[in-house]
């Protein structure tokens, strides 16, 4: 009689969902089923730590909308993968965890890594789950898929016991269950007609357009609205690209203006929450459209008139097609829209004074546009840190969507390389470029090797000030040391990133100025393998702590 192993059936059950990557750590007792994954053709990309490839399958299921896949060993395995897992729900994006664990029969008795990892996922999870036997496995994972991308999308989690990867089930009684799909829904048409009614009363009207807009792929039904009803538009950081920012409604760069002066906002998958200050810097009579696949989230910290719940596209077609055209007869005329292009002029005037620095060291801003000026049309960028990307938040430009990729929601650290790995086996044909605070990358520096040894051709520059927001230099950090007052937030100064890179086999380049930063970068773009730059810009020293999100 002709078996199948529960490993064979996990990697079967994935290509039956359509998985054409896992991210993952193997180990007792999971690597027979990293073998039947690769038997299968699909390709397993072994990291160095399980969080690092959990927010490399967090960052792929954004990227794909589809469930990204990780696969990691029971206890500490899974413990260190639940950081991509709750990355994952926070975010709303679409994961599904594997996890091996200990034999069913030595549960209780103290095995090897026992651990309740169903019970531990399960609060941040849509599904968390153990397949009652071998034969039910393809279900589970079914059942897996279904709940990661069917609504508002998130995480799952499928137990393993070594016991069913290593035995064995009558074929004829592993089941083929047919692969997960997505169940897209349209708004209520009365509550369509009532927002087209707000939108064309409305003096002022602003368009927010948050990266639920961009995971939902609404990319052309958003720009045909904002084309049609020509109203300033505001993209949240991972938004950007939805609409090019090139377009002349964008407002980005009158944010604060944009968001005080509005009568009537129109969120698109975008969420009141931190990122947009919970919607405290609306006008108290502003009123608030807000179309979101989760109807819980609808009224979240600020009460709207409004509700549309469904698929963004298909709801924002209607939109589209209930408006009858611009917000005004004459939008580059009106006093809204040239207030606000009159602000955002005054603000590039700024931004352009803080480029053309010449400190040395170099600050942020002079550092990020020597990069800008040298990076492609096409390129993928992923931002991480604390000042490093919120600064960067408000430099680079994108035309096109899903091309930021940054902390998100839960504004964790030690998501840079897992998510440029991701990135780049996504968009094999774009250079990746992943701009990552030297705190925030001691999180996840070894996963280089994970690069190198995938053949990946990243370009990781390290913005290294010394510190966690701010470092100091070598004659303070000595003084303060020995004072015994050296600062929680200090690092070693002038630490040599670049010779780690060298270690496992890429390029590492040490630079302190901006033309050897402009140099580096345009080396690492013409070269074909990985490039580490290892930026050495102005340490800060004592400041108080200030964000652009912070600010009241």
């Amino acid at each position: 009689m002709a078996t199948v192993s529960g490993a064979q059936a996990v990697a079967r059950a994935l290509k039956e969902q359509g998985v054409e990557v896992v991210f993952g750590i193997v180990g007792i007792p999971v690597v027979e089923v990293a073998e039947a994954i690769q038997a299968e053709g699909i390709r397993f990309v072994s990291f160095r730590n399980e969080q690092s490839c959990s927010y490399a399958a967090s960052a792929w299921g954004y990227l794909n909308q589809k469930p990204g896949v990780c696969l990691v060993v029971s206890g500490p395995g899974v413990v260190h993968a639940l950081a991509g897992v709750v990355n994952s729900q926070v975010n709303a994006w679409p994961l599904v965890l594997l996890g091996g664990s200990c034999e069913t029969a030595l549960e209780g008795a103290g095995a090897f890594q026992e651990c309740r990892q169903v019970e531990m996922c399960r609060p941040y999870a849509k599904y968390s789950a153990r397949p009652q036997s071998i034969a039910q496995i393809p279900a589970a994972v079914l059942a897996a898929f279904r709940h990661a991308m069917v609504g508002r999308p998130g995480a799952a989690y499928i137990d393993l016991p070594a016991d069913y990867i290593q035995g064995a089930a009558p074929a004829d009684a592993v089941p083929s269950v047919g692969p997960a799909r997505p169940v897209f829904a349209q708004a209520n048409p009365a509550d369509v007609t009532a927002a087209a009614e707000l939108l064309r009363s409305a003096k002022s009207p602003l368009v927010v357009v948050g990266k639920g807009a961009a995971y939902a792929r609404a990319e052309r039904e958003i720009r045909a609205l904002v084309d049609k009803y020509q109203a300033p538009f505001l993209p949240t950081p991972m938004g950007k690209g939805v609409v090019p920012d090139a377009h002349p409604r964008n407002v980005s760069s009158a944010r604060s203006s944009a968001l005080q002066g509005a009568d009537v906002v129109l969120l698109l998958g975008a969420r009141l929450n931190w990122i947009l200050h919970f919607g405290r810097r609306f006008r108290a009579d502003a009123k608030i459209i807000q179309v979101d696949v989760h109807p819980e989230e609808l009224g979240t910290n600020v009460s709207v008139d409004v509700a549309l719940q469904g698929h963004l596209p298909l709801v924002v077609q209607q939109l589209v097609d209930a408006i009858p055209g611009p917000f005004v007869p004459e939008p580059d005329a009106d006093p809204f829209v040239a207030g606000l292009a009159q602000h955002a002029h005054k603000n590039a005037v700024k931004q352009l004074e803080k480029y053309r620095s010449t400190e040395l060291p170099m600050t942020y801003h002079r550092a990020f546009y020597e990069i800008k000026q040298r990076l492609p049309d096409d390129v993928v960028l992923v931002s991480e840190g604390a000042n490093t990307m919120d600064i960067a938040r408000t430099v680079y430009d994108f035309q096109q969507p899903r091309r930021r990729l940054d902390c998100a929601t839960f504004a964790n650290m030690g998501v840079g390389l897992g998510f440029a790995i991701a990135a780049q086996i996504h968009y094999p044909r774009s250079r990746v470029v992943a701009i990552v605070g030297d705190s925030a990358f001691g999180f996840s520096a070894m996963e280089l090797e994970t690069a190198v040894r995938s053949r990946l051709p990243l370009v990781v520059i390290v913005i290294n000030n010394n510190g966690i927001y701010f470092g100091l230099g070598h004659a303070e950090y000595e003084q303060l040391e020995q004072q015994g007052r050296l600062p929680t937030t200090a690092l070693t100064p002038d630490i040599r990133y670049e010779l780690i890179a060298e270690a496992v086999g890429a390029r590492g380049r040490l630079v302190r100025t901006p033309d050897e930063l402009a140099a580096a970068v345009e080396g690492a773009l013409a070269h074909d393998g990985l490039t580490l730059i290892n930026c050495l810009i102005k340490p800060g020293g004592y400041q108080k702590l200030d964000f652009a999100w912070m600010a009241k």
